[in-house]
């Protein structure tokens, strides 16, 4: 063997000895610091197996540590996946050490409830909003993970109802803290408060972009029995039942249903109250625009009794065009008052006797299209009902006749004439 061969293979025995005793010293290094480590212990480790029921973490000792699933979130979980990575770097408590079993158990939950609670506070303090996901949805609610427990009432989650909660899972919500209690462990959240005061911040913004006359396109979002609800980028306005169409509405439904794309003129803006009045009708051509070239004074029209007066009936003759039938104009013979002899809801011919679109009045008479009844000859009509009965020359000097109020109704001529003749 040359002298170059011994001095290589030296050299190579002495760099398998310095690894070896490197590894030795490591070794020794991991068992001291496992004799040091103790309950309550704050460590730092990297992931290297996560599993559905614990995840692995390696510490650079004698063996690795495990973190159950109960001690790797604040809420309750189904799977440790998707919580943490492999080869993530994190900062873990120690819950317990079984030299006997090698087992070291650790905790993640209580590393991120000392510093949440804090954070917490603060948030609460200066109002401050942040994004949480929620974990779990429970009765009541939802739960969500912020380093501690964070529980969001149902009432507190939107600014609408919400029946079914279920697809919220997962969810990326804006929160403030609502209410915070480190000694019993409780932390009540709110996206609704969230969600109010932006809705307030959009609303003005709104309002004070609208102006009176103005049209715009809108949603119908609810309806009432006075009305309908239109979103116009945002903010809600009303539509009177009276403002939705130019016929009669008996109940929004029969108009829009909720969803239905519609335009609608601004009628009102009352930042004061926050109310934005709104108008379908106003938004369409007008009844009385079509109704101008449609009809004319002299025209025999069908139309349908809407309203009775005591001064007469309000026919409408076209969708949104209603004229007024004098109580005068209703018989040939003297009517009392329109109930007499009309209905709402009856369909009737008229004439129209005046016609003026420019200030929506119309004229019409039910007794101009029937012909007029003929009068009886003047010897067969009756004596007039006001004179009363006559009375005798031989009455009146007949003290043994009564003569009350109506039997004293006669002519100057008949009570006075024969003294009157005396002064020819």
């Amino acid at each position: 063997m040359s002298e170059e061969t011994k001095i290589q293979d030296s050299t190579v025995e002495e760099t398998v000895s310095q690894e070896e005793a490197a590894a030795e010293a490591e070794n020794q290094e991991a068992m001291d610091n496992l004799v040091t480590l103790k309950k309550g212990d704050t460590v730092k480790g990297s992931i290297v197996k996560i599993e559905d029921n614990q995840v692995t973490v390696s510490l650079g000792y004698k063996y690795d540590g495990v973190i159950p699933l109960r001690e790797l979130s604040s809420v309750q979980l189904d799977s440790a996946n998707g919580v943490v990575e492999l080869g993530q770097e994190i900062e873990l408590k120690v819950v317990s050490i079984d030299d006997d079993k090698e087992k070291l158990v650790l905790s993640k939950r209580q590393i991120d409830a000392e510093g949440a609670w804090d954070t917490l506070q603060a948030n609460f303090d200066n109002g401050t909003v942040f994004e949480i996901v929620v974990a779990d949805v429970v009765k009541g609610g939802l739960v969500a993970d912020v380093g501690v427990r964070g529980f969001i009432p149902a009432s507190m989650v939107e600014r609408h109802f919400v029946e079914d909660f279920s697809d919220y899972r997962g969810r990326t919500l804006r929160v403030k803290v609502k209410e915070i209690d480190r000694e019993n462990n409780k932390v009540i959240l709110s996206a609704k408060e969230v969600l109010d005061a932006e809705f307030e911040e959009n609303k003005t913004k709104v309002m004070e972009s609208l102006e009176v006359g103005q049209e715009i396109e809108g949603t119908v979002q609810r309806l009432t029995p006075f009305g309908a609800f239109v979103d116009i980028g945002g903010v809600d306005g009303l539509v009177h039942v009276s403002e939705l169409s130019w016929q009669h509405v008996a109940h929004p439904k029969d108009v829009v249903a909720e969803g239905d794309s519609v335009r609608v003129k601004v009628l009102k803006v009352d930042p004061s109250v926050g109310k934005i009045s709104l108008s379908i009708k106003a938004a369409q051509p007008g009844p009385w625009d079509s109704a101008a070239g449609q009809f004319k004074t002299g025209d025999i029209v069908t139309g349908t009794v809407r309203r009775l007066v005591n001064f007469g009936a309000f026919v409408e003759i076209a969708p949104g065009v209603e004229g007024l039938v004098h109580i005068s104009q209703i018989a040939h013979r003297h009517v009392a008052t329109p109930f007499e002899v009309l209905q709402e809801g009856q369909e009737i011919k008229a004439k129209i006797l005046d016609f003026n679109p420019g200030e929506k009045r119309v004229s019409l008479s039910i007794k101009e299209t029937e012909e007029a009844p003929e009068q009886a000859p003047r010897s067969e009509r009756p004596e007039r009902s006001d004179r009363g009965p006559r009375v005798s020359k031989e009455d009146l000097n007949n003290p043994n006749v009564s003569l009350n109020k109506e039997g004293m109704s006669f002519t100057l001529a008949e009570r006075f004439g024969d003294k009157l003749s005396k002064f020819k």
